[in-house]
């Protein structure tokens, strides 16, 4: 059975709330594990090369790893719980700095 896709979120945020938008997608397998994910907080006007990415994380390309203002680094994957909890500190910091 192939992958299924649980999760195909985007939410627009108003210019008075920082602007931009977040992308979440996530996939699961038959016995309900995430097999693949992308979280991203995507806004041209901070950031304009990687599709407007600022901050995103996901397990393309066979390794899980954070893409931030286009510099991609490896993550340690402990979980799926864990990644999105590093995504939303991420988000909030660079909203605060923006």
């Amino acid at each position: 059975m192939a992958d299924r896709k649980i999760i195909d979120d985007s939410h627009n945020i108003s210019r008075k709330r920082g602007n931009g938008q977040l992308r979440r997608e996530v996939w699961i397998d038959a016995k309900g594990t995430v097999t693949r994910y992308n979280l991203a907080y995507i806004n041209h006007a901070l950031h304009s090369s990687d599709n407007g990415r600022v901050v995103g994380y996901d397990n393309q390309h066979g390794y899980h790893h954070r893409h931030y203002f286009g510099v991609v680094t490896p993550v340690k994957f402990t979980s799926y719980e864990d990644i999105e909890n590093q995504f939303q500190t991420d988000w909030m910091a660079t909203r605060s700095t923006s």
